[in-house]
């Protein structure tokens, strides 16, 4: 079973204003046309949006997401997807996407060499300066 297809939901007046930015925030105004309801004001949030809760917070490939902090927490996992927390520092993160690997779980926010981008070399010379 697939996830449902729906709009993205929008402020009124998102491409109108430089200052209005792509989010959501409930219309309360008393004239909003968006919360009178208008079709060209495009979609609002509703129930009829929400997937069945056999398929709810699945990832895009039809998965269940884990969310790890160490590699105690990688043990047992089976066909699901990891993601490490935000918080694990680049040494641990090795470690975890290591034993990941042997334990053949894909990983989904550590691409391949992250670590090597992240701390390579800054560029020698002084900031301004003109080659």
């Amino acid at each position: 079973m697939q996830k449902k297809k729906k709009p993205k939901f929008n402020v009124p007046n998102l491409g109108f204003f430089g200052s209005v930015k792509a989010r959501w925030r409930k219309p309360r105004g008393t004239h909003n046309k968006k919360r009178i309801g208008f079709q060209w004001t495009g979609a609002s949030p509703k129930v009829g949006y929400k997937n069945p809760e056999s398929i709810r917070g699945l990832h895009s490939s039809g998965k269940r997401e884990v969310l790890v902090n160490n590699t105690k927490e990688l043990e047992g996992l089976k066909d699901v997807l990891v993601r490490i927390a935000g918080g694990v520092g680049a040494k641990k993160r090795k470690v975890i996407a290591e034993k990941a690997k042997a334990l053949n779980l894909r990983l989904l926010n550590m691409p391949d060499g992250a670590t090597k981008i992240r701390f390579a070399a800054k560029p020698a010379g002084r900031r301004g300066a003109s080659a």
